[in-house]
């Protein structure tokens, strides 16, 4: 696997599980177990977070019910951090109930619904590798281990100051260390050095700045950002450098007219795999269809445009689906956790779908082959779905 792929698949799938020894791609860091063998994420140029978008008014993706998200990871790492004087990451695991009962001694309340959205936090912080829960038990997940150094101070100092958990509730004590595994207490980081220096090296502190900065818009802002807020984006000589940056992690540039956004460059989209499941995908359709697809053929929508303000009502996807209703649901919680659909208002009537800001994101290799496929799905006996198989037979090497 070349760096640009391995980068790629980090992206799409989460953080790269490495054999015993085996090194880190270029520009990843190297989380080691115990028994040599670790995971793989990639580093952001300069010690730079997403957080730096803040600094330009860029929205970041939206975390679904973001405020309990991060209360919940800070009740995890005030049970998981049990020695502030190290580093947060491995840290010790913890019951799942220690957690929740920290959860409720921050929010001060405890009942069903704060309860379910802390569980809901949890599976969210999991998917996204900030935590890992399993067997009952939460550990910090690899990315934890990303926090920069300079961060940390002001971690310890948030976790002197918060609670550690409901007075009188039993099995407020984390797992003791000794009953962790060898890989957790013989952890290990290593962090590249010099990460795009090559890149960066010949640009004055500013433009640096702002070649960073644009990297981190558009590969981590919500919608394609315009190019006015942003003097890399704008500037021919720092664009080319930012494409290169974008081209060693498996990425390209895209241009809307004025806005810029990222996605998968088209030969690394074969090997970047996805965690999106069978359930899921065919759900996307349903709701591509009933959004894009029918308004499109009704002459609503342009050909090239994967937004509609045509939302699936949830009834409709109910009725076209074998689905039950409980993996219909599911199956829509974790598109709309991806960025791959969007829950919006039609009408007088709640619960309608389309497609989510991950469209934004296609180039037009991409844009063609999901035309290609959403016609196969919704007319596959059509004279259109039998040109589009003829075409790919013809362009098929033999």
């Amino acid at each position: 696997m070349t760096p640009e792929q391995a980068h790629a698949r980090a992206r799409a799938t989460g953080p790269l599980p490495l054999g015993a020894g085996e090194p880190a791609p270029r520009g990843m860091v190297r989380l080691a177990h115990g028994d040599r063998t670790g995971l793989a994420l990639p580093v952001w140029p300069d010690g730079a977070t997403p957080s730096l978008l803040e600094e330009y008014q860029v929205a970041p993706v939206n975390v679904e019910r973001s405020g309990e998200t991060r209360r919940v990871l800070a009740a995890a790492l005030k049970c998981c951090w049990s020695d502030l004087g190290a580093d947060p990451w491995p840290g010790v695991p913890a019951p799942v109930e220690d957690v929740l009962s920290a959860y409720r001694a921050l929010i001060g309340r405890g009942d069903d619904l704060m309860r379910n959205w802390a569980v809901g936090a949890l599976r969210r912080l999991h998917d996204s590798a900030w935590l890992t829960v399993e067997d009952g038990a939460v550990r910090l997940g690899p990315r934890c281990a990303c926090w920069p150094p300079e961060s940390h101070a002001q971690l310890r100092e948030l976790m002197r100051r918060l609670p550690t958990g409901d007075e009188g509730f039993t099995g407020l004590e984390v797992l003791p260390a000794a009953g962790s595994s060898p890989a957790e207490t013989a952890a290990s980081v290593a962090v590249p050095e010099g990460v795009d220096e090559d890149l960066l090296g010949p640009f004055d502190e500013r433009r640096r700045a702002e070649i960073v900065a644009a990297f981190m818009a558009v590969e981590h802002a919500a919608e394609p950002v315009h190019e006015a807020r942003l003097p890399a984006l704008r500037d021919p000589v720092l664009r080319r450098t930012l494409t290169e940056m974008l081209q060693r992690r498996g990425r390209v540039l895209i241009q809307d007219r004025e806005a810029w956004t990222s996605g998968y460059a088209p030969e690394v989209t074969a090997v970047t795999g996805t965690t999106v499941g069978e359930a899921e995908r065919a759900v996307l359709v349903l709701v591509l269809i009933h959004s894009v697809a029918i308004p499109r053929a009704d002459g609503l929508l342009p050909a090239d445009s994967w937004l509609s303000p045509f939302p699936a009502q949830l009834e409709e996807l109910r009725r076209h689906t074998r689905l039950p209703i409980g993996e219909l649901e599911a199956a829509l919680r974790t598109l709309r956790h991806a960025g791959l659909v969007s829950q919006v208002k039609a009408g007088e009537e709640a619960g309608g779908y389309t497609p989510g800001p991950q469209f934004h994101r296609l180039t037009p290799q991409a844009r063609r082959g999901l035309q290609e496929e959403l016609i196969l799905a919704a007319g596959p006996h059509t004279p259109l779905a039998a040109a589009v198989r003829a075409n790919r037979r013809s362009t098929t090497p033999s």
